[in-house]
């Protein structure tokens, strides 16, 4: 970002209380985090439920903030702490409102592509791939981490350069119209929405509701110049096209399929639809450790002499990250990749170098001579099922322990759902399942019903009950999964098996 005072003042309807030395300075950056100010950011006050941002002003001043941004009056000695500095103090209506405003103007300055990305399960992962396999030939800046709400979308576009090539955004929704908003100021020139699944149906009431909102992204793509990435492979894939009026509005469909029905997918396609840019997988394998092989293959793009392939393009590829679960965010990466005019050899080069991150099927060794697979940063029925096959199949010397803790948001379909967990693990072969938390008492009850063993299945009422019994029980050579949704708290139970 390079905004000058002036600029931002304008753009968020503020006011100086306190005017800087010279409004023409740049604004180079921009947190609501006192720890992470560095010289020339702006930083924005936010009021949060913990603690006040207010409270940090002095401490921003101090590291070098070009200006601070509130929304409720400030003391003398603020005042004059900020004249010393040369900083300008901004009052606006709504900090974090401002943030979307600053981000808006800092839109129109920037020259590449934007690519929103939005799905029930595996955003952050298919963003990180999205990154790496761009990364290998472009510049690019990516949502950090999981920050895609109100005010990780707008940093994003803030970490932008004016001339970076690809900025790629994940996006959250947890209601209709979220997305319409975020569209609003990110403006995407192109979009992918990963799946539709089941997450956040206690707000939204229904996979059709959730297919609605989760299209919003793709309706805001620009009429005649987007481009729309949709899953093959989701049975939604033709509603949400339709909902968007993708070939109305001439924005073009690119198709991404990861699943071993891929071919006798595409070939039950009109012959239209077939002549569409498309990225699948065939000849989809497995490792020991759960980690996929699979034929990538591509048709419809364009080569470098602007004439769409008249061949199918192939090439091998092999992911780092486990569970045939990610062909599917891979292909959608290559179809992105492709898309940008890269080739499938370069895309599938820039995979097999992608690690999980932090939280996400990371596989961690423990001092006891065991592994953990760390998946507890979030979790709903559709990420759970996939977290647990990729488990099963995977090759250990020991044996196999989940521990598995509630769903959330899932309101009035929440116990269904869990039961339908332990049904599907009475198919699995796990050596010990331990359920903790209110909710995944009914992930024992469903395997029991389903006929699981039940010397195998174990209630936990805390999460130090569930150390115990892992400390009695877990061996060497033994894998853990600890899988659970961020609430929970599970990533305790992680370090306490790690240390």
């Amino acid at each position: 970002m390079r905004l000058n005072l002036k600029q931002i003042v304008a753009c968020c309807g503020g006011q100086c209380v306190v005017d800087p030395i010279d409004m023409r300075t740049l604004a180079l950056g921009l947190t609501w985090d006192s720890r992470t100010v560095c010289e020339g950011d702006i930083y924005v006050a936010l009021h949060g439920e913990r603690v006040d941002g207010h409270n940090f002003i002095d401490q921003a001043l101090r590291k070098g903030a070009v200006a601070c941004l509130v929304m409720q009056p400030i003391d003398a000695q603020l005042r004059l702490l900020a004249q010393e500095m040369g900083a300008a103090i901004i009052e606006v209506p709504d900090t974090a409102h401002a943030i979307s405003d600053i981000a808006a103007l800092w839109r129109t300055h920037l020259t590449g592509t934007i690519i929103a990305l939005t799905g029930s399960t595996g955003k952050t992962t298919t963003k990180n791939l999205v990154r790496d396999v761009l990364a290998s030939t472009y510049s690019v800046v990516a949502t950090q981490g999981n920050q895609n709400n109100e005010l990780g979308v707008p940093k994003t576009l803030l970490n932008a350069d004016a001339d970076t090539h690809y900025v790629v955004v994940e996006m959250g929704m947890r209601g209709q119209g979220q997305l319409t908003q975020l569209c609003d100021f990110v403006r995407p020139d192109w979009g992918l929405l990963v799946n539709v699944g089941e997450s956040h149906i206690e707000l939204l009431g229904s996979r059709d509701n959730i297919a609605c909102a989760k299209a919003e992204l793709l309706c805001a793509l620009p009429e005649g110049r987007g481009a729309a990435f949709v899953n093959l492979q989701d049975e939604y894939a033709s509603f949400v096209r339709d909902h968007a009026h993708l070939d109305a509005r001439q924005i073009t469909t690119v198709f991404f399929d990861g699943s071993a029905e891929a071919r006798a997918r595409r070939d039950q396609l009109t012959r239209a639809e077939q002549q569409l840019c498309a990225v699948w997988a065939e000849d989809i394998t497995l490792d020991e450790q759960g980690r996929p092989q699979f034929m990538l293959h591509a048709s419809g793009f364009q080569h470098e002499t602007g004439s769409l392939s008249p061949i199918e393009e192939v090439a091998p590829c092999t992911l780092t990250l486990r569970g045939v679960h990610n062909v599917s965010n891979a292909c959608a990466a290559v179809a992105v990749g492709k898309f940008a005019g890269m080739s499938l050899e370069a895309c599938a080069q820039a995979l097999r170098g992608a690690e999980p991150e932090a939280g996400r099927q990371e596989v961690l060794q423990a001092r006891g001579g065991f592994s953990v697979i760390n998946d507890a940063y979030n979790a709903n029925p559709d990420s759970m099922r996939a977290s647990l096959a990729t488990f099963s199949a995977m090759s250990v010397p020991g044996r196999k322990v989940a521990v598995l803790g509630d769903m959330g948001e899932l309101g009035s379909f929440a116990l269904a759902c869990h039961r339908g967990i332990g049904e599907y693990l009475a198919t699995l072969s796990l050596d010990r399942v331990i359920c903790v938390g209110e909710l995944a008492q009914a992930i024992a009850d469903g395997a029991l019903e389903a006929g699981a063993d039940q010397r195998k299945i174990v209630r936990a009422n805390s999460l130090s009950e569930v150390l115990g019994d892992l400390d009695s029980w877990v061996e060497s050579g033994d894998a853990v999964l600890v899988k659970a949704s961020h609430f929970m708290g599970l990533e305790r139970v992680v370090e306490g098996l790690i240390n």
